[in-house]
């Protein structure tokens, strides 16, 4: 079988603006500041965490599809 395609520009976007919202709430002077740059790399990372279970399982489907299709050969 080959190797699964991979579709991780969303993944890597949702990752990267986790560790930017991380790096801004490091730097912050200002407890709301970082409060608010904390709840935005919760929700930064929740999404990145969906889009990698949605890779995963868009593989998994593909995987079972493909021996589906041998299976009735």
């Amino acid at each position: 079988m080959s190797a699964p395609v991979i579709r991780s520009t969303n993944l890597e976007f949702f990752l990267t603006r986790a560790a930017q919202a991380r790096a801004d709430a490091e730097a912050a002077t200002l407890e709301h500041v970082r409060e608010r740059c904390l709840r935005s790399e919760a929700a930064w990372t929740a999404l990145a965490d969906r889009a990698e279970r949605s890779e995963r399982l868009k593989e998994a489907e593909a995987e079972r599809k493909a021996e589906a299709a041998g299976a009735a050969d």
